[in-house]
């Protein structure tokens, strides 16, 4: 077992307009030395020694308004980018005074100076000071909580030394001071033994100092922000025997990396980017060891969505235990023959194959709707057999309601493009003429539509085409073609072009 090592935060800094009146004074020291009354609630462990007549004010109060509205114990935000919100509410018993609380059970990769603390039954409560202990129990942290204390050291041999610690290295072994003296320094070593255990921890522990005005229980609201907990859309599309219509199926795996288990939680998910401040390496606590369990969870109606501020909120509407170093999936939307358009592309900047494209509108008239966090799209279809098959996948981006989603799928088998320059020439200083050929080849035995896509920078003009081409914005041009069953077909086109 070893001492923590301590990140402490001033009263100055988490409550900034936090003051004693000038007629008063607190020592800590002294409220240290005092009688404690000791009690647990809810993982709280908490002691008291009494301090009277201390003014204080609260100017968190604003940050935690609301706090009597979270209808469960634990309720947890997660955002895109490895960030996670934790609320939460456990009965602590107070007496007047102040208070020395051990709050476990907090995230291993919580961000100390985000805490923000609040009683709900009595406003002039807060925290004087606090200390986040995470370096926990090793033999390393235990010999240097112990240096210039007294232990006993039992040698490989059997021998038996009770000493001072005076020194300790992991390689060279200890120096001990005995009762007569004499030092000796010990370097194979079977067992060693330390008087106490007192201050040890086992888990990541916020230490405070809280002054209570009145003794008696209340319900304590805490709020951090910790790294490590980070969630994702997952869909499933199955289309149907002729690509016309899909069933949609979107989920969100939320992965816990925080060091600690949430149970019956209330989750929350903000999808969209929100603007952090880059931490230097080396000032956070150390990541714990993941051994990943998924957990699948499903419900009829399972999640509501809202807008905030510029992001989207979506509420799981019944709780979720977020167990640390598992993988939850839960069930975000179910919508059945969603209707698709399937697209052969041919397009020369991105593939030079062609490529299957499915598209679909994001609209209540399609029979989706919702605002669609980003996520990665896996598209599935059955066989002869009825066995369902893997297509391919693609990503999409945040995607809201009325907007239409593209996914590239793969590439066709039985259609093939090819582009050729045909002719070349340089009119003047700052001006191209160029002519191209893209032949189309099908080996299906039913005619196939497909987009062909140029691209052009510069001042560009098609002189002329063998076919109709749409010019879509400033740089792009689409052909869209039909190849016979068993055919191919050749588009020709001279684009003059200057800088």
């Amino acid at each position: 077992m070893a001492s923590s090592l301590i990140l402490a935060t001033s009263a100055a800094f988490l409550y900034p307009d936090f003051s004693f009146h000038p007629d008063y004074t607190v020592s800590i020291a002294q409220a240290a030395q005092a009688d404690r009354s000791e009690t647990t609630i809810n993982g709280i462990e908490s002691s008291s020694s009494i301090v009277t007549r201390v003014q204080t004010s609260n100017p968190l109060e604003i940050l935690t308004a609301g706090a009597q509205a979270i209808d469960s114990g634990t309720e947890v935000t997660v955002y895109n980018n490895n960030l996670a919100l934790v609320k939460e509410k456990r009965e602590l018993e107070l007496d007047s005074g102040v208070n020395k609380v051990e709050y476990k059970d907090v995230a291993a990769l919580i961000d100390p100076t985000s805490v923000m603390f609040e009683d709900t039954k009595n406003k002039n409560t807060v925290v004087l000071e606090q200390n986040y202990e995470y370096d926990l129990v090793s033999s390393q942290e235990l010999l240097e909580k112990f240096l210039d204390k007294e232990i006993t050291v039992t040698e490989k041999e059997g021998g038996t030394y009770t000493g001072i610690l005076m020194n300790y290295n992991e390689y060279k072994g200890l120096v001990l001071k005995l009762s007569d003296g004499k030092v000796v320094t010990l370097s194979e070593i079977s067992k060693v033994e330390f008087p106490d255990s007192a201050g040890l921890l086992t888990k990541p522990t916020l230490i405070w100092q809280v002054y209570s005005p009145s003794a008696g229980k209340r319900d304590v609201l805490t709020s951090y922000l910790t790294n490590g907990m980070s969630w994702k859309a997952n869909y499933i599309v199955k289309t149907s025997a002729d690509d016309k219509k899909a069933d949609v199926q979107g989920w969100v795996t939320v992965n816990n990396k925080v060091g600690t288990t949430y149970e019956n939680a209330k989750l929350k998910l903000v999808a969209g980017d929100v603007h952090r401040v880059t931490v230097p390496k080396g000032m956070t606590a150390r990541e714990p060891a993941v051994e990943e369990g998924v957990a699948y969870d499903e419900a009829v109606e399972s999640v509501v969505e809202e807008s905030l501020f510029e992001y989207h909120l979506y509420t799981l509407q019944r709780p979720a235990t977020l167990r640390n170093n598992q993988v939850k999936q839960l069930s975000l939307l179910s919508v059945n023959s969603v209707p698709v358009e399937k697209e052969l592309i041919f397009d020369i900047s991105k593939s030079r194959d062609v490529q299957v494209a499915l598209s679909f509108n994001n609209s209540k008239e399609k029979g989706l709707g919702m605002p669609l966090p980003a996520g990665v799209l896996r598209v599935y279809k059955t066989d002869s057999e009825g066995q369902l098959q893997f297509l391919g996948e693609d990503s999409i981006k945040h995607t809201p309601k009325d907007e239409e989603i593209k996914v590239v799928v793969g590439n066709a088998f039985d259609v093939t493009g090819k582009r050729t320059q045909t002719n070349y020439s340089k009119i003047s200083l700052n001006v191209w003429r160029e002519s191209y050929e893209t032949e189309i080849k099908n080996h299906k035995s039913e005619s196939q539509k497909v987009k062909i896509v140029e691209h052009f920078y510069g001042d560009w003009e098609i002189t002329t085409s063998s076919d109709p081409y749409e010019k879509k914005d400033a740089y792009t041009a689409e052909w869209d073609i039909t190849i016979p069953a068993d055919g191919s077909k050749k588009v020709t086109y001279t684009v003059k072009r200057s800088y």
